[in-house]
């Protein structure tokens, strides 16, 4: 998720844990740069943009370094504040605002590395776009009133914009199965033959959604909102450069995204040059994280360090589109 999000949840977990056992303030800040503290390493430079990609949400990602961290943390925080008797409770406060970063993050489609070092593969739920405001309001809202009303008052609104925000990343989960269902159905009956499914949603809500199928021959791409009145997805088919994947799936570059992408991914060949693209964040024609890996030079495709495109869409377009689509209006995609 977003830092201003990260940042709430940490603070609202601060103050939750430590209830009326120390300032609202000093737990707000502890949780707040916990819940931050994760995301430091995405000023980590691997190397190349497609290493920089693949190792966000990686070691500073994991559920047991982060708690290993916690202990250090709580007890310095406990120090700090000559509060060392409740020490336990600071590193249970400050070991909550730690991995409930990498599990909010779980929720959105990037990839998260939850259980390194046993494991680098990337999880991901893929219910809820990276900045949601109806995720991240209820979080400022309880926190604010937590800060400014030092009492009972203060702790149930800061519960309540924690118990919102819970609940909204249930109800995001259910509605992404309820897609999920109307995608596979609607798949079916065009006889679609799916390798794979995505299901996740459009920018800043739950309401109009983005099913990706990889097929045999390319992938398809369609938009389905609560509000549509016919339970049918219509779909649109583009190329994925399977060729193009066979004769280059041996570059590094190429070999990591395909499998920090699960499959999702698309290559092609524009003004000679030779890119990949992650079809799970973005839409048609349109990607976050697409790459040159290959330019054409005296007539051949060599390969080169990547680099990463600014591929972004006609916003004055693309948000009327998207509100419009949301309505249940169906009205074509913009390309």
């Amino acid at each position: 998720m977003d830092s201003l999000s990260q940042l709430a949840l940490g603070a609202s977990v601060g103050v939750a844990v430590m209830g009326r056992r120390t300032a609202p303030w000093k737990a707000a800040l502890w949780g707040a740069a916990c819940g931050t503290l994760p995301d430091l390493d995405a000023f980590i430079d691997h190397g190349d943009p497609v290493r920089n990609m693949v190792l966000h949400r990686a070691d500073s990602h994991s559920l047991l370094y982060l708690s290993l961290l916690a202990p250090l943390l709580g007890g310095l925080a406990a120090r700090l504040h000559g509060e060392t008797d409740r020490w336990r409770r600071w590193v249970l406060a400050l070991w909550l605002a730690l991995v409930t970063h990498p599990l909010l993050d779980l929720m959105t489609v990037y990839g998260t590395q939850l259980l390194r070092p046993f494991t680098d593969h990337p999880y991901g739920v893929g219910s809820i776009f990276i900045i949601d405001p109806l995720y991240t309001l209820p979080l400022l809202v309880g926190l604010g009133v937590a800060l400014r009303s030092h009492g009972a008052r203060g702790l149930r609104w800061n519960a309540a914009g924690l118990a919102f925000s819970t609940l909204y990343l249930a109800w995001g989960f259910g509605a992404q199965q309820q897609v999920e269902a109307v995608a596979r159905a609607s798949l079916e009956a065009e006889g679609a033959q799916v390798q794979r499914l995505l299901v996740t949603p459009t920018a800043f809500n739950t309401v109009l959604w983005r099913v990706v199928a990889i097929t045999p021959d390319g992938f398809l791409e369609g938009f389905h909102s609560l509000l549509d009145e016919a339970p049918r997805i219509a779909f649109e088919r583009f190329p994925r450069g399977e060729a193009l994947h066979e004769q280059w799936r041996d570059l590094p570059a190429v070999a990591r995204l395909a499998r920090f992408s699960h499959g999702f991914f698309k290559m092609d060949v524009e003004d000679g040059q030779l890119r990949i693209a992650d079809l799970r964040m973005g839409q048609e024609p349109f990607y976050v994280f697409t790459f040159v890996v290959a330019r054409e030079r005296e007539g051949r495709m060599a390969p080169l360090p990547p680099e990463q495109l600014s591929l972004r869409p006609d916003f004055s377009r693309g948000l009327p589109w998207m509100w419009r689509r949301l309505l249940g209006e169906p009205v074509p995609t913009p390309r």
